[in-house]
């Protein structure tokens, strides 16, 4: 059996513009663990940024490869003050796609798009 204490999810991404989205996910509350770049300082090879309430996001530039997607992900993110982050998102300069509601499941929370297309949801419905 795996301690619960020790099990994390860590949603995977890839960005057109990495920095950019790393200015993003600092808004939102994100914090940098790991940051390696290539050979043009503007690709990044892999990163990992923290989630305070545990597990996190790795990315990095997308390449020319066709499998290799930006902007088409979603991400929920589970907080205390879901409008605070909702608000800083806006203020990066994300999408409102579905405003801040109390649900009728429990929780409060909301939906935005990123600048490249990726969606996130903030609430503070603990699922399971």
């Amino acid at each position: 059996m795996t301690d619960a204490k020790n099990v994390q999810y860590w949603q995977s991404l890839r960005f057109h513009d990495a920095d950019r989205m790393i200015a993003f996910l600092e808004a939102i509350g994100f914090t940098e663990h790991a940051l390696y770049r290539g050979e043009d300082p503007a690709t990044v090879v892999h990163a990992e940024y923290v989630w305070e309430g545990g597990g996190g996001l790795m990315f990095g530039t997308a390449g020319d490869d066709p499998g290799e997607l930006a902007g088409h992900g979603a991400c929920y993110l589970v907080t205390l003050d879901p409008d605070a982050i909702f608000e800083r998102a806006v203020g990066a300069g994300a999408t409102v796609l579905r405003p801040m509601v109390d649900q009728d499941y429990g929780g409060r929370g909301g939906t935005v798009r990123d600048p490249e297309g990726n969606q996130w949801s903030f609430g503070d419905y603990q699922p399971g």
